[in-house]
Order: structure tokens, then sequence, then C-alpha cells
């Protein structure tokens, strides 16, 4: 999370953000190849497309985290960006965060309250704590004009309303109840997440940036950023899985899929996928252009046969249409054999000419498209009796008493606020969580698979295929080969798992889990980091497995859509 506040007046027209032909090579692959963008102030551009395109690559050089290897990106002065993973320093408080996007808005106030003192002639001023102003607080020239811009500024940014904001965002990301004194190495990954949206947003930078910006918020806190970013006046970009989100606030999708770009010749040339409205508009234009593309693709590649056999068979076809000459036609054939010579070189001449044209400008076929074949079988298990069961289970400060029964075929959706015990409640179903209260029961020789929040590796630098084999097996990844599951690309398969985005590691982790099916299948926060397409397919996924279900989500789109039961916690 960065912010930054000049030191100067801030126009308060918002500049756009704009990026002309990014180029970016990682590990001797071009992930990104001449993109052009533009966010103008006011827009909300979702950006989407499959783990690995590149999204947060694009995210972290528009952000100026990181340089392209070629183009140029002209950036509003004060732009937030928000990472997926928050970096920090584990001894740090809590308020360090706090107190780093709040120092431009402390700053800006003591430069008003030395342009109020200068404007009223009192000479030096001092801040509250009694300190002098320094001289590059207060803006150069005219009194009353550093006054009126400090001022201007102080209004656009809200400076009269911090503390209330502070106490606002504190409160509606669930963070109220953390003392600021506790250290960032002791919060949860999710509340590290929660606590920088919300520095960032206190903060009121011109532009905004962020990468999966729902992850590990509930309702409220979405419902929060929501209100938040639909009044945001300046450019914000935002990369997500959220799928009603993106129907309820982007303005426009992008997607960055180099394949669509290559599927049209205008959205060529590095110009990003561009669509108007939300998610749901952006299922229908995308299956209609693969068909689109796949027709036109067909049609080509039959003028192409015709072609090629007009070359290779043209003076045949055109002289006798394969027939042999009769004798009485042998005077014909040789008074006119001038003149069919010439009329059979002109015609292959110009198939040649014409299939030389398309066969440059040929379309390529659509690629096949990365799709989850779903859970391998053997997770069915012939029994009427509980796989799993629970009896006031609880665990002291994060888990009240709860009781379940899973049998095969359940599907159980559990819901409620952050730190209601959603995660906690699948630990203990896993077996990683001990009790401090009531019991667990499990029928002998269950399997038991849990897909945490976050995917953590042991070795980074060891391959996606060598991780798959290490943790399921030789004789199983041989089996159920890691290709098979349609979760990661043929060229990510050996490449090194800390190489790989945070999309493809989940991926890779929901393949650890269902490498052996379980009987019991536990999925926290499933559709976090992964792509839509995959998202959607995990969840049809879910609806076909003969085992029992425990999802926990805060994903408002597949919530809508679950048919199982459901278990509200807090």
């Amino acid at each position: 999370m960065r912010t930054a506040l000049p030191a100067s007046s801030t126009p308060a027209r918002v500049a756009p953000l704009v990026a002309r032909g990014i180029t970016r090579v990682l590990d001797g692959r071009a992930v990104l190849s001449e993109v052009d963008l533009v966010v103008p102030p006011g827009a909300r551009v979702g950006l989407i497309g499959e783990n690995g395109a590149g999204k947060s690559t694009l995210l972290r050089i528009l952000a100026g985290a990181d340089e392209p290897d070629g183009g140029r990106v002209d950036r509003p002065a004060r732009l937030g960006w928000l990472p997926q993973e928050v970096p920090f320093d584990s001894g740090m408080p809590a308020a360090s965060i706090l107190d780093a996007a709040e120092a431009p808005l402390r700053a800006l106030e003591r430069r008003l309250e030395a342009a109020a003192a200068a404007l009223a002639g009192d000479g030096a001023a001092v801040d509250p704590a009694g300190r002098d102003l320094a001289a590059g607080d207060l803006a150069a020239g005219d009194p009353a004009e550093a006054y009126a811009a400090a001022l201007a500024d102080a209004e656009r940014l809200e400076l009269w309303t911090l503390e209330a904001r502070r106490a606002a965002l504190l409160d509606g990301f669930g963070l109220a109840g953390i003392p600021l004194a506790t250290p960032l190495g002791a919060l949860s990954g999710g509340q590290r997440s929660r606590l920088a949206l919300a520095a960032l947003l206190l903060g009121r930078p011109d532009a905004l940036v962020l990468d999966e910006p729902s992850n590990h918020l509930d309702d409220t806190a979405v419902a929060l950023l929501r209100q938040h970013l639909l009044a945001w006046p300046g450019p914000v970009l935002f990369a997500s899985h959220d799928r009603a989100l993106l129907d309820e606030l982007a303005t426009e999708l992008v997607d960055l899929d180099p394949s669509r770009r290559a599927a049209s010749g205008e959205n060529g040339g590095g110009q990003l996928v561009r669509s108007g409205g939300g998610f749901s508009d952006y299922l229908l234009e995308r299956d209609r252009e693969r068909e689109r593309w796949a027709q036109r693709h067909r049609l080509e590649q039959r003028e192409l046969a015709r072609l090629r056999e007009t070359v290779t068979d043209g003076a045949r076809a055109i002289d006798t249409g394969g027939r042999p000459a009769r004798d009485n036609d042998k005077f014909i054939r040789h008074f006119k054999g001038a003149r069919v010579e010439a009329e059979v070189a002109r015609r292959v001449r110009d198939a040649e000419r014409r299939l030389a044209e398309l066969e440059a400008a040929q379309l390529p076929a659509p690629p096949p498209v990365l799709a989850f074949a779903g859970l391998p079988p053997s997770a069915a298990r012939a029994t009427d009796e509980p796989l799993l069961a629970l009896d006031g289970a609880a665990v002291s400060g994060r888990l009240a008493p709860t009781s379940l029964t899973l049998r095969p075929g359940d599907r159980m959706l559990l819901t409620g606020p952050n730190g209601s015990g959603k995660s906690t409640l699948l630990g203990v179903l896993a077996a990683s969580i001990p009790l401090d209260g009531g019991r667990r029961r499990a029928l002998p020789r269950t399997r038991i698979g849990l897909l945490a929040q976050d995917a953590r590796f042991a070795d980074p630098h060891r391959t996606a295929r060598a991780t798959y084999a290490a943790a399921v097996g030789e004789q199983r990844a041989a089996a159920v080969p890691l290709a098979s599951l349609g979760l990661l690309g043929a060229r990510d398969l050996d490449r090194p798992v800390g190489a790989l985005s945070v999309g493809q590691q989940r991926r890779l982790a929901l393949a650890l889990v269902i490498a052996r099916p379980p009987h019991v299948l536990l999925l926290d926060e499933p559709t976090n980091h992964v792509s839509l397409r995959l998202a959607t397919e995990l969840e049809e996924a879910l609806g076909a497995h003969p085992g029992a279900v425990v999802v926990a989500s805060h994903d408002r789109w597949l919530r809508r859509r679950w048919e199982g039961e459901v278990l509200a916690l807090g």
C-alpha cells in the first residue's frame, strides 16, 4: 500500500492513468507485450483474465512498484496502490500502516496552519505540539494564494473528517477491536489486507490501483468498499475475482488475454479487449466472440484448401476438367492451346497471389481453453452413516459451540462476518485445530481434504509438476497427472512454484487436495485469487462431487446460486 502527497498544491482536476506500449519479460517470456490502457477520472475499470495472464504484473507497473521493459506510464501525482499480498515488517505495530497513510494529510494540516498564520501576519507558526512549522510546509508566493490552495486541498482530501473517517473505516473493515499496538506479524493475512485497504482509502489519493481488493472482506466490508469506490472522483483500476462486485462497480471491463486480442484485427496492436457493462454482459460477449472467431477460422481454412487445390491442379481443372481429349477435339485443342495456356497461367497466378496473402494474414485457431476437468472419480462411499460429525464443538475465543453432520452428497455453505469462526470450523473438521470443548467424530478411513485460504509451498524453487508428485506420490501423480486436471497450462507445469502468480499457486493447492478425491471436501474461500472462468467451473464441479462438500465463502455470486444447506455463524 502506497500513497504520497506533494508539498505543493495539487490541481483540482485529476489526470488520467495512461499506459503506452507496456512490455514486460519475465523468465524469458513476454508476460505483457505492447499493452495500451487509458483509465480516465471517474472510470472504474475492472481488469480480468486467466491466472498468469499478467494482471498483477500490469498493475504493479501502473502503480510504479515495478518498471516495464518497454513503454511508459503517465499517472496522477497521488496514486494509491494495494497489492494482493501486502508487504509488512512483522515487528511494526498495526498503527504504522495508518500513520504512513495519514502522514501526507498531517503535512497538509501543518501547511494550512502555516498559511493561515502567514495570512494573518503572525510570522512563524507552530503546530499543536508546539513545534515550529518547516519552511517547506508553507507554499511560496502570495499568502492569500497559499492559504486558498491549502484550504482547497484540505477540503478535497476531507482533512476535517480524518478522525471520523478513520474510525468508520476500521469499524467497517472489522478492525475496530484490534489494538493498534499489535505487531503486524500477529495479524492474519486477511487482517493485514483489510488494514492496508482502510489506510489507502483514508489517505484519499487521486487514483486507485487495486489488486483483488475484496479478498478477505465480508458483506459489510464489501458494501463499504463499494460505497467509497462508487464516489471516487479519480481513475480506479482494479483486478478482481468478485463477479458480483464487477457487476455492481465496473464501468467497463478490460480482458488481459492475448488470445482474445488475436481474434480480430481491431483488437490487435497491444490494445486490450474492452467491454462495457458488468460481468454478466462480459460472459455473453466472450462466448459469442469465441464462436465468431472459430467460424471465421473455419471459413478461412476452407478457402485456403480451395486455393491450394487450384494452384496444384489448376492446369488440369481449367483445360479439360480431368477428362482425356477425344480425337475430334485434338484440332481444337491445338488451335486454342496458346490461349488456354495463357488463361491457365493467369488463374494460377491469381490463386497463388490470393493464397500467399491469406496465408500471411490468416487467423490462428482459437487456443484450447484451460478448463477445469472436475474432481477425479473414486470419492464415492456407499454408506448411510455420517462421514463426519461435530457435537457442540468449540474453540475458545474462535468458535462458539457448533453441531453438524455430514453424509455423502451433503452440501454446506458457511457464512458469517469476519471473525465468526468459518476458517476455524473448517480446521476443526479437518482435525488440524484441536477442540476446547465438544466432540468430533469421523467414520474410519474417511479421507478429508482442506483447501486453506493461503497457499504455502515449502520449496518455491521446485517446479509445479515436482511439487505435485512429491505431495501426492509418484504413483498417484502418474495415475492422475497434474496436466489432466486442467488447472495449470502446459507451459506452467515445469516453472518454479515461486514464479507462478498467486492465482496459479492457488490452482496448484487445489490440485493437491483433489488428486486423491476426498470423501469430505473442505474449501476456504475457494474463489479467492482464481480466475473468473475457474470459479464458475469449480462451482459446477462441486455439484457433481459424490462426497460431502463444505464451503466457507464471502463470494456473493456463489452464495446467490448455492442450492445446499447454509450454516450462518456469528
